[in-house]
């Protein structure tokens, strides 16, 4: 075969076998090798790789995509010291992503602004980077799926799904009540998860409030129970994030 006919079949073999990082890197590489005199082996080694990181990379971007995150919010951007000082004593320990593998929940409960969100994507990002299954929803969205869900007789489908998620962040608990139907539905899904797979709760009430939005003491009482057995409870009372944001914002321009 000519030279011709060699590249045209590697470029139809790689399409056919699906690997686009050999295809685009096999004619630089080979000439790396002939000028820095690399074997065959180490050649195939590096093509390997590279298949292999943009595989990895690819699989790290679909996951993220599918874990249907608001916006990107990542661990390395927290200001650390600006964080309650629960959150700072504990961000290590939930770095680790220890409590996915554990079965583990997660309630990051205070007030507005203090980084809830900004921590509970962090970790889900960081837990898709990992390997792990992720789908983050906020909790007024989650009652309006399980009630369409039902409505449309899909419910035990989207059961199934629900509970091969290797970490659900379900955010923004409190901010709208609900009726009994919907606590209902949000309580016995949660509920199935408790001690098999991981949730994150992000909330702006104590526990003693929630009777507020579920509007059901004995409801109230059991998911408080249900969701706080062996789970990580972070006080996350301090000063907002966004008033100190906006101030900072308002000194720039009072300056310029």
């Amino acid at each position: 075969m000519n030279n011709k006919e060699v590249s045209d079949s590697i470029e139809q073999l790689t399409r056919t076998l699906r690997l686009p990082a050999t295809r685009r890197h096999y004619i630089d590489f080979a000439k790396d090798a002939s000028s820095a005199n690399i074997g065959y082996q180490e050649y195939l080694l590096r093509l390997l790789q590279v298949e292999y990181d943009a595989r990895n990379e690819n699989a790290v971007k679909n996951r993220i995509r599918r874990a249907q995150f608001p916006f990107k919010k990542y661990l390395e951007d927290l200001e650390v010291d600006c964080l309650p000082v629960d959150a700072q004593k504990k961000l290590r320990m939930l770095t680790s992503l220890d409590f996915i593998e554990t079965g583990q929940n997660v309630i990051l409960a205070g007030n507005a602004g203090t980084g809830k969100s900004h921590m509970a994507i962090g970790l889900g990002i960081k837990a898709c980077r990992e390997g792990y299954k992720v789908w983050y929803t906020s909790v007024p969205s989650l009652i309006n799926l399980l009630k369409e869900t039902r409505a449309q007789q899909t419910l035990r489908a989207f059961e199934n799904r629900f509970l091969k998620y290797d970490l659900i962040i379900a955010d923004e608990l409190g901010y709208i009540s609900f009726d009994k139907e919907g606590s209902e539905l949000l309580f016995s899904h949660l509920s199935l998860r408790a001690g098999q797979k991981s949730t994150i709760i992000t909330t702006n009430l104590s526990f003693e409030r929630w009777d507020e939005i579920f509007q059901d003491p004995v409801l109230t009482a059991a998911m408080v129970d249900r969701l706080t057995h062996k789970s990580y409870i972070i006080n996350m009372n301090g000063n907002s994030y966004r008033i100190k944001e906006t101030q900072e914002w308002l000194k720039k321009e009072n300056l310029a």
